[in-house]
């Protein structure tokens, strides 16, 4: 059998290994834990890999969004775009997101809204 073949064979039942140690590990210290502190009853192996994949889902993600968050940084290093902004001085990105505004694009500025609120008041009068 070649490299690949094996690493077919032993990935999903070291899978199965990793995640009923954590099943145990999760039982374990809830029935040691929880029941003196909060007064519940003791859980199950299945109860506990089930709090587990429940938790993971909820708070961990199983690592989705740890790949997520590298696509991003790679996304960042390769944009062109990101590299121009990152060389435009302060009055450049002014300039550029002024150019930007006026054709729709972003939120208005804050005190761009008081000025046009003024206006608006001393047409109105």
């Amino acid at each position: 059998m070649n490299k690949m073949r094996k690493l077919r064979f032993f990935m999903p039942i070291g899978l199965l290994l990793v995640m009923a140690l954590f099943g145990a590990i999760v039982m374990l210290l809830w029935n040691w834990v929880v029941p003196s502190i909060f007064g519940l009853t003791a859980i199950s192996f299945w109860q506990a890999l089930g709090l587990f994949a429940l938790t993971r889902i909820l708070f961990g993600g199983f690592g989705f969004f740890k790949r997520a968050r590298m696509m991003h940084e790679m996304h960042h290093v390769k944009n062109p775009i990101h590299k121009k902004w990152m060389n435009m001085s302060a009055e450049q990105r002014k300039a550029f997101i002024e150019k930007r505004r006026k054709f729709g694009f972003g939120c208005p500025h804050p005190f761009d809204m008081e000025e046009n609120d003024e206006e608006h008041r001393s047409e109105e009068k």
